[in-house]
């Protein structure tokens, strides 16, 4: 068993109220998740409120989106949002992920964080190659994507 972190922060040059509303609404998710084309059938469904603490996203897919449920625990706009985030397929897994809001200059500075611990196979190949490689690119990816949405609104 191993606790890992991976975080990754971009400046956009968008109200910090236009960035939080992408994150605080997992329906927003589909135009800048870095996971959102891993499957174009995938099954989506959302329940609880349309935003904000209680509102849940599960979905199911192919063996590479696998299939999960996030739901978001607490959200302080436009500041930051909470998520709880469990994994069923390709492994299980129960992770926590916060996203960060905070002033920089004329921009936002997003940073985006999970936490989580890795047992079993995960753990041994955790020491081999961390999670950080594993995840590090894909928020890269989602961040700016999340940028050239924010931005473009």
């Amino acid at each position: 068993m191993a606790e890992f972190t991976v975080t990754r922060s971009t400046a956009i040059a968008a109200p910090a109220e236009t960035v939080f509303g992408l994150i605080d609404d997992f329906h927003e998710w589909r135009h800048w998740s870095p996971w959102e084309g891993l499957d174009p059938r995938l099954h989506r469904e959302y329940t609880g409120p349309a935003e904000g603490p209680g509102a849940t996203y599960a979905w199911r897919g192919n063996r590479k989106a696998g299939a999960g449920r996030m739901t978001i625990s607490d959200s302080v706009p436009p500041r930051s949002v909470d998520v709880d985030l469990e994994f069923h397929k390709p492994m299980a897994a129960n992770n926590h992920v916060r996203f960060d809001i905070e002033p920089d200059g004329d921009s936002v500075r997003v940073t985006w964080t999970m936490t989580g611990v890795t047992t079993g196979l995960f753990a041994l190949i955790g020491r081999i190659v961390p999670v950080d490689k594993f995840a590090g690119k894909d928020f890269e990816k989602g961040l700016a994507a999340l940028k050239a949405r924010a931005e473009n609104r």
